[in-house]
């Protein structure tokens, strides 16, 4: 009985959560990539996998709101204290490690070895098209394409970010697990630029909810913070 009610209470305290959340209109601009955009939109706003009633990925949206700083150096400072990211980002940089734009064509065995060098991530098995070696990649022309470097420059992390309407978001991350700070330095340094660039309002990471408790941390020390997203096509 005293399980169940415990269980209740935190179902209640998550709704009051949720309701709480500070809201984002993210606009999906047809005229970027019309193809790419439309079917994006469409996945976002699905129905939730869980609770039908919602859309997959409106509510506890994990997004930085890029306008909140006047530069890179201010969102560094906001994720500044001890094992937050402004210090493993600091600790990737005096390791000899950069942040680039790839072709991922240039990487393909690279990025085979990455997603080949654990057989499961975030307590989830690696799904089958990971495991299978892909010979070329398309390049979509709203997505921007970025690799971490190690000082020998092989590619050891790396990020697919598409570009929708007033946000962008992650497609798809990975890397190696080490303590070197290396996917720190990859979601950081991509937050920084696009706030120099000053072209988006936010940046997205999936969700925060549906995240296990480590990449929730790892969401929170970089500054991603959930969100009801409210989603609009134009």
């Amino acid at each position: 009985m005293n399980s169940l009610l415990s269980t209740v209470s935190n179902h209640i305290a998550t709704v009051r959560q949720v309701l709480r959340l500070p809201v984002a209109h993210l606009y999906f601009d047809l005229a970027i990539a019309p193809i790419n955009v439309r079917s994006t939109y469409q996945y976002y706003t699905k129905r939730h996998p869980r609770y039908k009633i919602i859309q997959h990925k409106s509510w506890g949206a994990a997004l930085i709101d890029l306008h909140g700083f006047q530069g890179r150096s201010a969102y560094v400072d906001s994720i500044k204290g001890r094992n937050w990211g402004a210090h493993h980002i600091k600790r990737a940089r005096a390791r000899g490690y950069t942040l680039a734009r790839i072709d991922r064509n240039d990487h393909v065995d690279a990025i085979h070895a990455i997603n080949t060098s654990v057989g499961a991530r975030q307590g989830r098995p690696m799904d089958q098209h990971y495991l299978q070696k892909q010979r070329c990649y398309d390049k979509l022309s709203n997505f921007t394409y970025y690799g971490v470097l190690d000082p020998d420059g092989k590619l050891v992390a790396y990020a697919n970010v598409g570009r929708y309407g007033n946000f962008h978001a992650f497609e798809q991350l990975m890397g190696y697990r080490n303590n070197d700070g290396i996917m720190h330095l990859l979601v950081g340094d991509i937050a920084a630029g696009l706030i120099d660039q000053g072209l988006a309002r936010y940046l997205m990471y999936d969700t925060y909810y549906g995240a296990l408790p480590g990449l929730r941390q790892f969401k929170t020390m970089l500054g991603f913070i959930p969100h009801r997203a409210i989603y609009h096509l134009r």
